[in-house]
């Protein structure tokens, strides 16, 4: 069992940490893949949608890009898998009708759940930072399979902060969390962007749930959130 020395905040990531791989890309992503085309044509004249649409057209320096074209760059930065912040997003929109019609719940681990309750109960600040919207992320958490978990955590942070591998980043949020780094502890699944937090000064646990464990890892290695205690 691994000490977090000093700890008086979590920030935690979400997919491959709180929740599943496979839920992202097996339920999320596909219901967005589907239901794209049709959600921007409905919706092509709602203010934040429009905002989205030409945010896209700026990201790829392309103003005159028709509606359709539009789309199919989404679709295409879907099926790369890219953390373009407008997609990010659009897809947050789109599931939000998933969820709140009830067509799936967001899945959580049921040690994330137990733990991150624990931990709020102890006095401890939690924050999610995704490369999903904070949007997507209240979504999630908000239509979780244990329910609303949305008042376990005080903020959410998405790429707009900035990415998740740049240490910048992590300074920021810092900063928005008003604590010394050393005392806020980083959760996620991807060593990048631990080592980008570790640039940063938080202190780090690398969430390996499955898969080999390197023979020397950069991070505290956790195979749940079990392992993961307090001084």
């Amino acid at each position: 069992m691994t000490e977090a020395i000093n700890t008086r905040a979590i920030v935690t990531d979400i997919e491959g940490t709180t929740t599943s791989v496979a839920f992202v890309y097996d339920v999320l992503f596909p219901y967005a893949s589907e239901h794209l085309h049709d959600y921007v044509m409905t919706h092509r004249d709602n203010p934040d949608v429009a905002a989205q649409l030409n945010a896209v057209r700026d990201e790829v320096a392309q103003p005159e890009l028709d509606i359709e074209a539009v789309i199919t760059q989404l679709l295409d930065w879907i099926r790369q898998d890219r953390k373009i912040t407008p997609l990010k997003a659009l897809q947050g929109m789109i599931w939000k009708e998933g969820f709140e019609t009830g067509g799936f719940t967001g899945h959580v681990y049921e040690d994330a759940y137990r733990n991150l309750q624990a931990w709020q109960a102890q006095g401890m600040r939690l924050f999610v930072y995704s490369s999903g919207s904070v949007e997507a992320q209240k979504l999630l958490f908000g239509h979780s399979d244990y329910g609303d978990m949305t008042t376990l955590f005080s903020d959410y942070f998405d790429t707009r902060i900035g990415g998740k591998r740049e240490a910048s980043s992590y300074r920021r949020i810092v900063d928005c969390i008003g604590l010394p780094a050393e005392q806020v502890l980083f959760l996620s699944d991807i060593q990048e962007e631990l080592d980008a937090a570790d640039s940063a000064s938080l202190q780090t646990a690398w969430l390996i749930r499955d898969g080999a464990i390197p023979p020397h890892p950069a991070h505290p290695v956790h195979r749940s959130f079990d392992s993961i205690a307090f001084s």
